[in-house]
């Protein structure tokens, strides 16, 4: 079956606007059953600029992509028929650089002050925040694709690590995170998170890469409304505009990384070339100095002769 690249934020965001699909793909992600969603995409806008030929001196702005993130506010369900609601923020990312856009975004989360809820004492409570970030680049964990970080209690007097779960301080003031390092999920299917998972698998593009080609048999019967979303997302024209556009826009950003590279590498090279100037004139000084004392003893024996022959001729007198 051809279904459409979920690496593209376009393809991403249309899969995450079905209600069910978003439902299905954050449970299994975090291993937690979503009952409800309530959430928002949160978007910006990439203008590429235009030369106006109307007027030389001025520019206008032409749309050229828009990329997204996700904030949710999911009910999960709990033990015992209880449920709790938790601040979701899932990222797509496909440079390093993007890693202080992910620490601004988690910022305003915490600042946030509609992630609350009403308390069994009426007092407002801060939402657990839970972050997801899907990666298209490895942050050093070779041979592990989807990995979870969770803030961990431990007396740091015997080293005994203490159950957080449920704990108010430790959940309002830690967030919890599942990290998504798409180069590792290569054809691997462990269990049903990496089938899932690899929409992602860039092993399964065809020659087009806008399309990849999966076995919807592959995948558990839970998770195929994702793939048949996709199946969608492949058909549609506009879709398929936009992530050609995607294309575009990643290229720049390519050839600018490497444009900056080269001019890093350039600079290092003058910078190298100053340095090794400045250690030549530093020994040139050091020879001037060293000559200039020997002038200046030779000076002193010579005013010493001088001294000695001025006294010569008068005792001679």
């Amino acid at each position: 079956m051809y279904i459409a690249n979920p690496i593209y934020d376009v393809v991403f965001k249309f899969m995450m606007e079905d209600e069910k699909v978003a439902k299905s793909f954050l449970s299994a992600i975090i291993g937690e059953e979503v009952l409800e969603l309530d959430f928002s995409t949160q978007e910006h806008t990439v203008y590429k600029p235009v030369k106006d030929a109307n007027k030389e001196k001025e520019e206008k702005k032409e749309l050229f992509l828009t990329v997204c993130r996700f904030d949710f506010s999911a009910k999960i369900s709990l033990p015992g028929g209880k449920f709790k609601t938790v601040a979701v923020e899932l990222q797509k990312a496909k440079m390093p650089s993007d890693i202080m856009r992910f620490r601004r975004y988690l910022g305003l989360h915490y600042k946030n002050s509609d992630n609350t809820y009403d308390g069994d004492d009426g007092e407002k409570k801060a939402r657990q925040i839970y972050c997801i970030f899907l990666l298209g680049y490895d942050i050093g964990f070779p041979g592990h694709p989807v990995l979870q970080s969770d803030s961990q209690v431990k007396d740091v007097t015997t080293r005994e690590y203490l159950s957080a779960s449920g704990n108010e301080f430790v959940e309002s003031l830690h967030h919890r995170s599942w990290i998504v390092q798409i180069d590792q999920l290569k054809q691997r299917r462990r269990n049903d998170i990496e089938k899932l998972l690899s929409i992602f698998d860039q092993d399964n593009r065809t020659q087009d890469h806008h399309i990849m080609n999966v076995n919807e048999n592959d995948f558990p019967e839970i998770y195929r409304p994702i793939i048949r979303r996709l199946r969608m997302a492949c058909l549609d024209e506009q879709i398929q505009i936009e992530m050609e556009m995607e294309d575009d826009y990643l290229k720049e950003l390519q050839d600018r990384d490497r444009s900056l590279a080269a001019k890093d590498k350039t600079i290092e090279e003058q910078d190298k070339v100053i340095e090794e100037q400045g250690k030549e004139l530093e020994e040139k000084d050091k020879t001037i100095e060293e000559d200039k004392k020997v002038i200046a003893e030779q000076n002193k024996e010579l005013e010493e002769l001088r001294k000695q022959l001025a006294k010569f001729k008068n005792d001679n007198n």
